[in-house]
């Protein structure tokens, strides 16, 4: 990837919608060429897929939590196939120091939330687990990962 390459790729976290032509004007490049390195990216993985960014008070009443994990022995790749698989997990994060891994945990209620962290601690080598529910945001920031 070269510089051109990272700065349609922070234009597009920005906004994924931006129009080709938009992304064109601002990189000062042809459209052809933003539609070529879009494509490039995509077979090449590097662009795995687009998403929708919700307000946080878009879903008032939707709970959302985070988990910290810790892995039991040298398992964590199997651990993160598990989550990834799980449906209440909004987002995985591997992280370092105490915690192996950090999810971040959404349900519509109290008892899915429940039923989501009791078959997140039925998985195999997950040695221990902490959760706390999430209150407020005070400030989001934009972009991804």
């Amino acid at each position: 990837m070269d510089n051109l390459d990272q700065q349609l790729i922070a234009l597009l976290r920005n906004n994924a919608r931006t129009s080709v032509a938009t992304l064109a004007h601002k990189l000062k490049v042809s459209r052809g060429t933003v539609t070529n390195r879009i494509a490039r990216l995509e077979n090449e993985g590097v662009i795995v897929g687009y998403t929708v960014q919700l307000r946080p008070d878009s879903q008032p009443n939707e709970i959302r939590a985070w988990m910290s994990i810790v892995v039991a022995g040298n398992e964590t790749r199997s651990v993160i196939a598990s989550l990834l698989g799980e449906p209440g997990v909004a987002s995985l994060h591997d992280t370092n120091g105490r915690w192996d891994l950090l999810a971040e945990l959404r349900a519509e209620n109290l008892t899915e939330l429940s039923d989501v962290l009791e078959r997140i601690r039925l998985i195999r080598s997950i040695q221990a687990t902490e959760t706390s529910i999430h209150l407020a945001t005070y400030r989001s920031g934009s972009g991804g990962a």
